[in-house]
């Protein structure tokens, strides 16, 4: 063999390893698109399912279904292609909650903190109840005008029609 005759064999191995990987890269990459190809296309019931429960980033007062914004249409392209791409609702919801935080629920988690927005009106409701409870069965207590006055003694009588002589002209 000639001295360099032994490198331009392993160049040439390398060479051939190298072609054989990127053959196999091509097919993989060619079943990948294949696979991840929509099967059927994703209903727009679904895709408004799951914008209902999201908060539009422009109106806010709004859900990303009913929001007419530009964004909100973007918005709901996205929840469009995560579908197709089979994530379910929850996988897409969490996507909009990692990106945005919490606050894009329109419904916050029913845990921790946002616990209290669920408690919280509930709790006042029924303090609210107690406390007119109190107030009816309080007035429903009360004397009545009819109820008999109580009975005065000898000497505060003898005051009072003192009193009146002195008024009367």
């Amino acid at each position: 063999m000639r001295p360099g005759g032994r490198r331009l064999v392993v160049a040439a191995g390398i060479t051939a390893a190298l072609a054989g990987l990127a053959m196999l890269a091509s097919v993989v990459t060619a079943l990948a698109a294949a696979d991840s190809a929509p099967a059927a296309p994703v209903s727009e019931e679904a895709v408004h399912d799951v914008a209902a429960q999201l908060r539009c980033v422009v109106c806010q007062s709004l859900s990303v279904a009913d929001s007419p914004s530009e964004t909100a249409h973007q918005m709901k392209d996205i929840i469009r292609e995560r579908l197709a791409a089979g994530e379910t609702p929850e996988q897409v919801k969490a996507y909009f909650v990692d990106k945005y935080g919490t606050w894009i629920l329109l419904s916050p988690p029913r845990q921790g903190f946002t616990l209290l927005v669920w408690v919280v009106p509930f709790a006042g409701l029924g303090l609210g109840l107690v406390l007119v409870l109190l107030v009816v069965r309080r007035w429903s207590h009360r004397p009545t005008a009819d109820a008999p006055a109580p009975a005065v003694d000898a000497a505060m009588r003898a005051r009072i029609q003192r009193e009146m002589a002195e008024r009367e002209p």
